[in-house]
Parts: C-alpha cells; sequence; structure tokens
C-alpha cells in the first residue's frame, strides 16, 4: 500500500498497490503491521457498507462525539464518489478546514479519516458502493452532524447535490451545536 498525507493532520490516502495480470489484480486493502508503521490505527471493529442509487446524492456530514468518536476507512467498490473531510478538533491548526478526494472502483484509492473529522460524500456515478471500516462501534447518542453547506466549512463541491436525507439538510450550523468551539 502507498500512504500518502494530506494537509489535515492525520488524514490520509491509501492506494493499493496492484498486481495485475490477464485475470485481472491482486491488492492489499489492509495491513495491521503496515497501517501501524505509518501511524495510523489499526483496530477495526466494524465495516459498513452503503449502496447510492443516484448521481449527485449527498450522504453526509457526519461524525460521532467522544468517547464514541471514530476512524474510518472508506473505500468506494462500485462505481465514484467524491469524499470530503473537515477537521473539526477545536486545538488543531487545520481547524474547519476541508478536503475531498475522489475514490472510485477504478482508482482503488482508500482515504482514512481520524477521530474529530465530519465527513460525507456525494455521489459522482449512479449505484455508487462504499465500505467503511470504523475504529469503534456506532453510538446512536454521540453522532453529530453538520450541514453539506454549512458556512463554518466552505467546502467546494465538484458536483451539484441533487438529492440527500432530510436528516443531513436539517442539521443545526456547526458552529452551534454544543460544546464545539466557534
Amino acid at each position: 500500500m502507498i500512504f500518502t498525507k494530506t494537509v489535515l493532520p492525520g488524514a490520509t490516502i491509501v492506494d493499493i498497490e496492484r498486481r495485475e495480470d490477464a485475470r485481472g489484480y491482486f491488492g492489499r486493502t489492509y495491513c495491521e503491521r503496515e497501517f501501524k508503521a505509518n501511524g495510523l490505527p489499526t483496530r477495526m471493529v466494524q465495516t459498513n457498507m452503503s449502496l447510492t442509487r443516484h448521481a449527485g446524492t449527498l450522504r453526509g456530514m457526519h461524525y460521532q462525539l467522544a468517547p464514541d468518536a471514530e476512524d474510518k476507512l472508506v473505500r468506494c467498490v462500485q462505481g465514484a464518489i467524491w469524499d470530503a473531510i473537515v477537521d473539526i478538533r477545536p486545538e488543531s491548526p487545520t481547524y474547519c478546514q476541508s478536503i475531498g478526494v475522489e475514490l472510485s472502483e477504478t482508482n482503488g484509492r482508500m482515504l482514512l479519516v481520524p477521530k474529530g473529522f465530519a465527513h460525507g460524500f456525494v455521489t459522482l456515478t449512479d449505484n455508487a458502493a462504499v465500505t467503511y471500516q470504523v475504529s469503534a462501534f456506532y453510538a446512536p447518542q454521540s453522532e453529530r452532524g453538520a450541514r453539506h453547506d454549512d458556512p463554518a466549512f466552505a467546502i467546494d463541491w465538484p458536483v451539484p447535490i441533487l438529492d440527500m436525507s432530510d436528516k443531513d439538510r436539517n442539521w443545526p450550523d456547526f458552529s452551534l451545536r454544543e460544546g464545539v468551539a466557534a
């Protein structure tokens, strides 16, 4: 695997090193030793999957509060998404800054989203399937979110947002969240 640090401390792009032949390819998507050697979390307790039927659909921006915060290893296994993360750690020098990365079945790229980041994506294709390995069990009482167009983040989405859940549409302004510095 190839690990590329991003401008947001702790967020890392992980590329699969493919071994290809006439049949196709083989590559590792996780190796505890390599993750540990690169300073990344190695404990993943759950794997989740989503299928989004239509291009232009947004899922996010989601996060879990401590003590239930989670690291996520996100991979698109069918179709393509543009994955966005925002650093919401008040003590961080990159607080409220974001990056976006295209993840697709073609590029095989993954994104390690550290604890303390809001995460979401917009689908670039129909029938986009995404897997998430997470380091903590889901705790509904710790679930939070922010709107994709929250002015605190100024995310530059690459395509128009055509659909999203009511829940994602109605998150309050991030700066109004209890316990979150403005």
